[in-house]
């Protein structure tokens, strides 16, 4: 029989280290498997656990990286307003993609806060995550099979190693 440590114990029970309750971050987009991830993780983490606290984070893409070369010259220039427009329709989206979170975390009484924060999507998760002391990150799979799962990562490491 494998013993359990105290710390996992512990966890387990809603409550970390010293006495500290469990932090979980459940990252949503607009997809429906982020939402049943955040429904998975309302019914078998937080309200088991009532030391849990939920903190729903959705990423925003960032709005200044639309430019376009100027007349052939390495020169690239962005309209303001479009800019302020298209920060406007992420803007729209993230308060339409928490709001529907929320909604999930209320009908199963559990209260829950929310974050919003703008860049890349692996990058910004993996910064929240360490910024709020999170125990446990709870994350949707968009369900890609074992051959367009290893596609898709060769094809990220590979755009990585590039830049």
């Amino acid at each position: 029989m494998e013993e359990v440590s105290a710390e996992a114990a512990a966890m387990a029970s809603g409550v970390g280290p010293e006495g500290a309750t469990m932090k979980v971050v459940a990252a949503v987009d607009a997809s429906e498997e982020s939402l049943h991830a955040l429904s998975w993780a309302l019914d078998n983490v937080v309200r088991p656990h009532p030391g849990a606290s939920l903190v729903v984070v959705h990423v925003q893409p960032r709005a200044d990286h639309l430019a376009y070369p100027v007349a052939g010259h390495g020169l690239q220039y962005v309209p303001p307003t479009a800019v302020d427009s298209v920060r406007k329709t992420h803007e729209e989206n993230s308060r339409r993609v928490v709001s529907v979170a929320l909604d999930v975390c209320r009908q199963k009484q559990v209260s829950a806060t929310a974050a919003v924060v703008e860049g890349d999507a692996k990058e910004a998760i993996c910064r929240a995550v360490e910024d709020m002391h999170a125990d446990l990150l709870v994350l949707g799979s968009r369900g890609l099979g074992m051959i367009k799962r290893y596609a898709h990562a060769n094809e990220i490491t590979t755009r990585e190693h590039l830049r």
